[in-house]
């Protein structure tokens, strides 16, 4: 039971929604539920959209079923087509997204803490296998985007875009190069070790054939043409390499 005192700091403080998307995801499931479990900021919920896991997966999302604001298993066509559906569903003022293989650190806390201006996107670090990711400028940002377990987005963001289906992998690259330039929003750094970036999930093990299609036109379109030629030359460069 929440006291007066603990009320009150949770009434006068924005609500996050933490949204999971979750296939055959047993193995991991729970560690990442408890490391949101042990944050310390007083406002979160948690969304869980199963894509009809044959696993255990939803018998812990029963056994969970108190902490969670809300859950369902059922067929979905992907990623992204379930986090927009998990969107619909969550009642916070910020959103940010978790894999089901991945667990919060610590300093997810601080960061929350430091969301203020609904017009911005907040990112902090992840730890991968090559170390904690790094802050990047615009060239940066064209060339590999942004870790999705960095970023806490303002739900304004989703009152006026989703994910596009159409790429399977990189959709909220594709999003997020979009937004990067969009005059509406912007993106800001803030120094905390926010998650673990557990690198096995199909972001990390397969392309994005469409969106590699479609990366370079996007670039140009959200980025200008100087900075579309440098990142040509870029790809040239790393292509060369790879033969």
């Amino acid at each position: 039971m929440l006291n007066a005192a603990e009320n009150m700091v949770k009434a006068n403080t924005p609500k996050i929604s933490i949204i999971i998307v979750t296939y055959n995801a047993a193995e991991t499931l729970q560690a990442c539920l408890d490391s949101i479990y042990s944050q310390k900021y007083p406002a979160l919920e948690i969304v869980v959209i199963d894509g009809q896991s044959t696993d255990g997966t939803v018998k812990i999302l029963a056994e969970n079923n108190d902490r969670l604001a809300y859950w369902k298993s059922e067929k979905d066509a992907g990623i992204y087509d379930a986090m927009n559906k998990g969107i619909k569903h969550i009642t916070g003022g910020w959103i940010y997204f978790l894999g089901a293989d991945d667990v919060l650190f610590e300093d997810f806390t601080n960061l929350a803490y430091e969301l203020k201006d609904e017009t911005t996107i907040y990112y902090g670090r992840v730890m991968t296998l090559g170390g904690p990711t790094i802050p990047v400028n615009e060239y940066g940002f064209a060339k590999y985007g942004l870790c999705h377990q960095a970023m806490i987005y303002p739900k304004a963001v989703f009152d006026n875009y989703q994910f596009n289906t159409r790429y399977p992998i990189s959709a909220d690259y594709a999003l997020n190069m979009e937004l990067y330039n969009s005059g509406a929003f912007r993106f800001e750094f803030r120094d905390h070790l926010v998650a673990n970036f557990n690198q096995t999930g199909v972001s990390s093990t397969s392309t994005d054939k469409v969106f590699e299609a479609d990366r370079s036109r996007l670039v140009r379109k959200y980025f200008g043409p100087k900075l579309w030629l440098r990142f040509l030359f870029w790809r040239f460069k790393k292509n060369l390499k790879k033969k």
